[in-house]
């Protein structure tokens, strides 16, 4: 496509931003036979060059270990440079790493504040897991009604996992008001996902019938 021949002719001429996006083309095969060996080349050059995004899926390249060579020491080091100049993905999954001791000495607390970012930029996998952190008080001081919060921003952005683990603290009233029907809603939002869970049934058996209906007739007018 011209599309390609035009990232080709800017890739060739040193452009970093054109190599990245060339590499995408070909990670993908839009534009052009698909080839993860041709994008991890680019991806190298472009992240030489100093591109942000190519370094954070060169580093994913090296976790990976199939077109470049596994290493997760640089992957680490990779997606910290993506992460500190504010690549909201590299904050999330460097935050992971940190968790994890992945390539990295583990470093729960500043582990803990990489999710954290990503999820106060929006990133609705990393609200969840900031949630998590929270309730658990992993990394960070724990805070049931932050936790709840969170919760609730990820159930709001219509995740799953958020929708049922919400729904289990509104069900209990831990670090939030007791509230059967918003529970109820939540579970059925969430078993429209095909998430079902049998403590949050046994917690909800108590709900009155009137309550139950009303609440499944919300979730099924949810936006």
């Amino acid at each position: 496509t011209s599309a390609s021949s035009w990232y080709a002719l800017a890739a060739k001429n040193g452009d970093p931003i054109a190599t990245f996006e060339l590499g995408m083309m070909y990670q993908t095969g839009r534009g052009v036979p698909k080839s993860r060996e041709k994008a991890a080349q680019l991806f190298k050059q472009a992240a030489d060059m100093g591109n942000i995004s190519a370094k954070y899926n060169l580093g994913l390249l090296h976790i990976e270990g199939r077109y470049v060579e596994p290493d997760t020491t640089r992957a680490a080091e990779l997606i910290r440079e993506a992460a500190e100049a504010g690549l909201v993905e590299a904050q999330y999954d460097y935050g992971g790493m940190l968790m994890e001791g992945a390539g990295v000495p583990p470093n729960a607390e500043l582990g803990a504040e990489q999710i954290g970012l990503a999820a106060k930029e929006g990133l609705v996998a990393a609200q969840v897991d900031y949630a998590t952190l929270l309730y658990l008080g992993q990394g960070v001081p724990r805070n049931l009604p932050e936790a709840v919060s969170w919760y609730a921003k990820a159930a709001n952005a219509g995740n799953a996992v958020a929708q049922n683990r919400y729904a289990k603290l509104l069900a209990v009233g831990e670090g939030v008001d007791p509230d059967l029907e918003q529970a109820a809603m939540w579970r059925a939002l969430a078993r429209r996902q095909g998430l079902t869970d049998p403590v949050l049934d046994k917690l909800l058996v108590s709900i009155h019938p009137e309550e139950l209906q009303r609440a499944e007739e919300r979730a099924r007018y949810w936006p």
